[in-house]
């Protein structure tokens, strides 16, 4: 068992709940305002759910935009499914959390990055963690912050 606190994981845990919560309350009770959102996803994610046509299209990643027409959309610990229109075509969709790797509300000039880690990349044990010496600084207005410099 390790004798240290991982922050980097912990921090990105919160910022996917972040998402989650966000995520709900718009299954509940819409978008409010201007608010809307860029998604870009890991069509490559073992757990993503979507048509063999768009996996076609987009076989390693697709920016979303939930904004005027969506249906259906849910929420459970591991992702949301949704509804999407692709050129009057609506597409059912899952998406997990830990498959989303930006998620930018430009109306209120909010972001985060994620950077996805697959399987062969989390084995590497020889990787020296990033140095954080900065972290302490603000982020500046609409900057998108990557929370991965965190992780071990």
């Amino acid at each position: 068992m390790s004798r240290e606190i991982d922050y980097g994981n912990l921090m990105h845990d919160a910022m996917r709940g972040l998402i989650r919560k966000v995520m709900e309350s718009v299954a509940r009770d819409g978008l409010p305002g201007e608010h809307h959102f860029f998604i870009t996803i890991d069509t490559g994610h073992p757990d993503m759910q979507m048509a063999d046509w768009l996996r076609e299209r987009y076989p390693e990643e697709i920016t979303l935009v939930v904004q005027h027409w969506f249906d259906n959309l849910s929420v459970d610990d591991n992702g949301f499914a949704i509804t999407l229109n692709f050129g009057n075509a609506p597409e059912p969709l899952y998406i997990p959390f830990d498959a989303i790797s930006t998620f930018v509300d430009p109306s209120v000039e909010f972001g985060l990055r994620f950077e996805l880690h697959h399987e062969e990349d989390e084995d590497d044990e020889d990787e020296e963690a990033p140095m954080i010496e900065d972290a302490p600084q603000e982020p500046k207005s609409g900057e998108v912050v990557s929370l991965d410099r965190f992780r071990k």
